[in-house]
């Protein structure tokens, strides 16, 4: 599978952007503030499959939560299709590491979900729910509960509930974290197969190299706290091998983007022993 080229329209006008947005938190107990992101500028191309990468602690899930519209910048601003994002929609939709699936419907009825938000007649949703069940692989499995679900079945049911109300964004919070190592690659080729089917705009957070690289178009290296974006890479490689992970060019991206990380990691781990001290 070849990364195929962001055309530069597509690139001037972005689907997502952020404007100098910046997070900050009171502390509990004092007048002191603390700042999770800083004055991050981000444009996500229409279709484009974005990562952005991390030390632990730099605010990644800050920064998913304000796209989500589940909390709003202290500054700045987030805008999709150029309007502002104010707070959540159904023209986003949200994966996150705890698969967050209701236990008492059926993989069926947990993608419906979000459809029965948007009004659509029983018959129909029963029709996208299917669709959306083989297209994640699952076909035959709409009548099981989540406690019938493997781990990564259960991430399956996820991304497909999010696809199904048909976003013009997915948000991806780390959600093969969980997961076991042979499962986690897996998921990854099938979530490039759902991107080439599906041309959907993805932004996907890791702390993660190899998935990182693995994944995406470009990768937006970010700071320790206050995370802010320190570069972004542009990944080009052929993913049609059966090793892409073990080729000279996937070392050469992992060593770079390692080395823009390793700094801020050794600062992310100052900066928790720090807070533990306080």
């Amino acid at each position: 599978m070849s990364t195929t080229a962001l055309n530069p329209d597509r690139v001037r006008v972005p689907k997502l952007r952020l404007e100098n947005v910046t997070k900050t938190f009171d502390v509990r107990g004092t007048k002191d503030t603390f700042t999770a992101i800083d004055d991050i500028d981000i444009d996500v191309a229409a279709g484009e499959f974005l990562v952005l990468v991390g030390p632990s602690g730099c605010g990644k899930s800050t920064l998913l939560d304000l796209l989500g519209g589940l909390s709003e910048p202290t500054s700045g601003r987030i805008l999709l299709d150029g309007e502002p994002v104010t707070g959540p929609g159904l023209d986003r939709g949200i994966v996150f590491q705890q698969y967050a699936l209701l236990p008492w419907r059926t993989a069926h009825h947990n993608i419906e979900f979000g459809l029965e938000a948007k009004g659509l007649p029983r018959n129909e949703r029963r029709e996208v729910a299917d669709h959306y069940l083989e297209l994640v692989g699952l076909a035959g499995f709409g009548d099981r509960y989540p406690h019938e679900l493997s781990g990564g079945m259960k991430q399956r049911v996820a991304i497909a509930r999010s696809l199904a109300f048909d976003p013009e964004v997915l948000l991806m919070d780390e959600p093969f974290a969980a997961l076991d190592a042979q499962t986690r690659e897996s998921l990854q080729d099938e979530l490039l197969r759902i991107w080439n089917a599906t041309g959907k705009t993805i932004l996907f957070i890791t702390h993660g190299i190899d998935e990182a690289i693995y994944l995406g178009q470009r990768v937006a290296v970010l700071t320790s706290r206050p995370g802010r974006v320190k570069t972004f890479v542009d990944i080009d490689i052929d993913r049609s091998g059966e090793d892409v992970r073990s080729t000279e060019q996937f070392r050469r991206y992992r060593h770079h983007i390692w080395t823009l990380l390793h700094g801020e990691v050794e600062r992310a781990q100052v900066i928790e022993k720090e807070t533990v001290h306080v």
